[in-house]
């Protein structure tokens, strides 16, 4: 059986999420321009999707590769210019040690996995491909936000079909669950994301031999709290 992450990022994750547009990019990758120098600087976008967050940053002078599991998301990712696509596992990194100046994570491309230690080794494997003094950074859910707020279900586009979506946080309380099913056909697509608090997420990322020098709960850069949408963490290889 395969997980979930393997079957769902493809067409119709594109078709789902239209509103994830180059503005919204650009906020964030403005955010990042004032605390990571990205100008002539080798940059992995880990984990790239169709890479619009990666255009945003060669927009930055940075040279950019991007890497994803899914083959459709990038053969998207591939239509940016100047962009270079690998496609790869996030786990085993297919990367000389110290081939880049800046990591980056972006949009809760994080926390798929059933086990921890399997987020750590991903954590690990980013020290590993950074060089000495370069930087890190992850741009993750706010869980705290994600639970207060949950929407239970709603019905909506996908495309020219109508799907059903459903949420839950599972009974452990770890996990945030979405159900997309389509009215067409009654097919099933799923997404399960850990809810990893701010200090559960800078605990792991300092665990793998990273510093955390700053953090921002939203893409204008305002101080994290409970009630912020996002959890930015900025980090640095010593």
């Amino acid at each position: 059986m395969t997980a979930w992450y393997e079957d769902w990022f493809g067409e119709d994750y594109l078709q789902l999420y239209p509103h994830r547009n180059e503005e919204d990019a650009a906020r964030l990758i403005s955010l990042l321009e004032t605390r990571v120098e990205f100008h002539g600087k080798e940059v992995l976008d880990l984990a790239c999707g169709p890479g619009r967050h990666a255009g945003q940053l060669i927009a930055s002078k940075a040279k950019v590769t991007g890497i994803d599991l899914s083959a459709v998301l990038l053969e998207s990712a591939n239509q940016v210019d100047g962009l270079d696509v690998v496609r790869g596992d996030m786990r085993l990194l297919p990367f000389a040690p110290d081939s880049f100046d800046v990591v980056v994570n972006l949009f809760t491309s994080f926390g798929y996995f059933d086990d921890d230690d399997e987020h750590l080794g991903v954590l690990c494997e980013v020290r590993r491909i950074l060089k000495t003094g370069g930087a890190f950074v992850i741009d993750f859910l706010n869980a705290a936000a994600t639970v207060a707020n949950l929407v239970p279900g709603e019905t909506t586009a996908m495309g020219s079909e109508t799907v059903d979506v459903s949420r839950r946080i599972t009974d452990t309380g770890k996990f945030v669950e979405k159900e997309i099913k389509r009215h067409s056909d009654g097919e099933v697509f799923r997404e399960r994301v850990r809810l990893f608090s701010p200090k559960e997420l800078t605990n792991m990322v300092e665990l793998a031999g990273m510093r955390v020098t700053s953090v921002a709960g939203d893409y204008s850069g305002n101080d994290l709290t409970d009630d912020s949408t996002r959890t930015i963490l900025f980090a640095v290889k010593d």
